[in-house]
């Protein structure tokens, strides 16, 4: 529509150019059709609500229509983009109105360059504005059910997400307490009573005590394995594998290799060893779902992991070639790449780290993830 009535507009400066060159009106026409197209330009600052502002602006251009039209009938025609620009600035109620009347002086001037009562152009501006209000009005309705169905699926998707996140962790505590139960529980009340049978005991049959207590250490012994067990089936498998953070950054750089996207590794110095368990863990999570925001929404197709060693941190850079997003942007950082930069933000906030992220539209992003550590 902008570009509908920016050619009508150079149309009929020259055409009216071609036939009145020389008239009187000619400095007045040009430069109300300067007029208009500067007012024209100016209303998608005003935005698309009925404000005060936005009334004025619509109400001038308007003016300045009508006085070219009548000194020109030909502008008539630019009439048409002017229904939309006010369907969109009114509402519907408001509108109709302001669009009878700009069909009324387009029928009025296009009878006054006719000289006779054409049924054309009685007719043609009618038909064609009651055709533009009928597409627009209908535009808008299945616009706004759109926006309500969207609104439903996100909402939907949402609850489910937020359902299965719960029946997920309810899931995993249950398993966790049956193999405490199991295991743990069921050998701690066992050393327990081993151990109040041989305090019972040790007196009046000594030997039988000793048995008991050295039963009770190896029931001991039995539950600090599955106690390990838990912490090694806690951790990302990556690592529990013994290979280091660096090893795991590697394998998990290999796994989210594919043909459209790859992935490569670098350090700059050497990690402390031994790393702080919860700082290789947080970090080889953070790189999982970095990249998987970079494989979701990025459209990369290379992702670098460059892995900083200094004396009082580590950073973890994860950079790609992807589309980008506006940082700026209110919740953008959260909405265009889902839940996975909160749960960076949570992760980092817990072992008093930061994250720092740049990015713009068509260039790509970066990511920096810091974790202070204690000097070496």
């Amino acid at each position: 529509m902008h570009t509908a009535f920016f050619v009508l507009l150079a149309a009929s400066v020259a055409r009216y150019l071609a036939r009145h060159a020389d008239g009187p009106h000619t400095p007045g026409v040009i430069a109300l059709s300067v007029l208009l197209a500067v007012l024209y330009v100016l209303g998608p600052a005003l935005g698309p609500r009925p404000t005060p502002r936005r009334l004025t602006w619509l109400g001038l251009v308007v003016a300045a229509w009508a006085l070219l039209v009548v000194l020109a009938p030909s502008f008539a025609w630019c009439a048409v983009p002017l229904f939309y620009t006010g369907l969109r600035t009114l509402p519907l109620r408001a509108a109709i109105p302001l669009v009878a009347l700009l069909t009324a002086l387009a029928v009025a001037s296009q009878l006054s360059l006719a000289g006779w009562a054409d049924p054309n152009v009685l007719l043609a501006p009618p038909a064609v504005a009651a055709v533009a209000t009928t597409v627009f009005v209908v535009m808008q309705r299945q616009a706004v059910r759109r926006d309500a169905l969207i609104d439903d699926l996100v909402r939907t998707r949402r609850e489910l997400a937020a359902t299965e996140r719960r029946e997920g962790t309810l899931a995993e505590r249950e398993r966790l307490a049956r193999e405490i139960h199991d295991t743990l529980a069921q050998g701690l009340s066992s050393q327990r009573m081993l151990l109040q049978a041989a305090d019972r005991l040790w007196e009046t049959a000594p030997g039988t005590a000793r048995d008991h207590v050295r039963t009770a250490a190896a029931i001991a012994e039995r539950s600090l394995a599955e106690a390990r067990r838990f912490v090694h089936d806690l951790t990302p498998a990556d690592l529990a594998e013994g290979g280091g953070l660096l090893q795991a950054l590697r394998a998990v750089a290999e796994r989210e290799t594919t043909p459209a996207l790859t992935v490569r590794v670098h350090t700059e110095g050497s990690p402390p060893d031994p790393l702080p368990a919860p700082v290789e863990s947080a970090l080889l999570r953070i790189a999982q779902g970095a990249l998987a925001n970079v494989r979701e929404h990025a459209a990369a197709t290379t992702a670098t992991l460059t892995l900083t060693c200094l004396d009082d941190q580590i950073v973890l850079d994860i950079t790609d070639d992807g589309r980008g997003f506006d940082t700026t942007a209110p919740g953008a950082a959260a909405d265009a790449r889902g839940h996975g930069l909160p749960a960076i933000r949570a992760r980092l906030r817990q072992l008093g780290g930061t994250l720092t992220i740049e990015s713009a539209p068509g260039e790509g992003t970066a990511l920096s993830a810091a974790i202070p550590l204690e000097p070496r």
